[in-house]
């Protein structure tokens, strides 16, 4: 299948590992003209060769932080500056804290909102201008699993992941008739370093072995193991491409089967 992404801009936020990493290898894949965007350069060097390495396609990176304006801004510019109108966004950013309703005050709040939705939300407003220019664009937020689903011990991320997602449907209602596809993808339990993070604060937690919680994670889902990145960044590249021509406003989840609401 033709994707139609050969030498398209695309922005990936918080790229420099896990998933944002995983998508934008396949997106340099397919021939497209990758911008990473992450706070460490050191990381951001490491993805860039590796990809470069992979596909023969070298991306750009930009350092900045997904709560921050200005360095939005910045990296939505230096995209247009270095290959021209932004085709597609994908929208990430580091989960928040773990923890329940009585562990977070108002600031711990409020820097969820700016990493979780805010940032999403400024970010589609920073491309949405290039999008117009080519009449056209494609738009992913990745959130959770939790927003079919709340999860235990994450309220700040039950939050605000659904936010993006209330955010998402109402957009694509908006910009439909300008071709600009926006939808939400949802990870289950995809081997990222968040995940490992989050199993292992439930193995303190509950006091068991950091290999119990995975057995006990595994026996949820029905493909019986944890998803890989690649898998996940497969769904986004294509929702993302040309090929998509007609999927907007949903949430995707991609978790093994492992949610068991509709």
């Amino acid at each position: 299948m033709d994707l139609g992404l050969n030498n398209k801009a695309v922005l990936v936020m918080a790229s420099s590992t896990g998933l944002g990493k995983a998508t934008a290898l396949e997106f340099a894949m397919e021939g497209a003209n990758v911008m990473l965007f992450s706070r460490g350069e050191e990381s951001l060097r490491d993805t860039q060769a590796e990809i470069r390495e992979l596909t023969g396609k070298e991306p750009a990176f930009t350092i900045g932080d997904v709560t921050k304006p200005e360095d939005i801004k910045r990296v939505v510019d230096n995209t247009v500056d270095k290959f021209g109108p932004v085709f597609a966004l994908v929208n990430n950013a580091g989960g928040p804290p773990a923890g329940t309703f009585d562990d977070f005050s108002d600031a711990a709040w409020q820097k969820a909102y700016e990493l979780n939705l805010l940032s999403y939300i400024r970010t589609i407003r920073a491309v949405l201008p290039s999008m117009r220019q080519q009449g056209m664009g494609r738009i992913v937020n990745f959130t959770s699993s939790s927003v079919k689903q709340v999860l235990e011990n994450l309220i700040l991320s039950n939050t605000f992941r659904l936010g993006v997602m209330g955010l998402t449907k109402t957009l694509s209602q908006e910009l439909g008739k300008e071709n600009i596809l926006v939808n939400v993808m949802g990870p289950g339990r995809i081997e990222t370093a968040r995940i490992q993070q989050l199993d292992q604060i439930r193995a303190a937690k509950t006091g068991i072995s950091l290999e119990q919680v995975y057995e006990n994670m595994v026996k949820t889902i029905p493909l019986g193991r944890y998803g890989t990145p690649e898998e996940f960044a497969k769904l986004a590249v294509f929702l993302c491409s040309e090929a998509n021509t007609y999927i907007t406003g949903q949430t995707v989840l991609v978790d093994g089967g492992m949610t068991k609401t509709f």
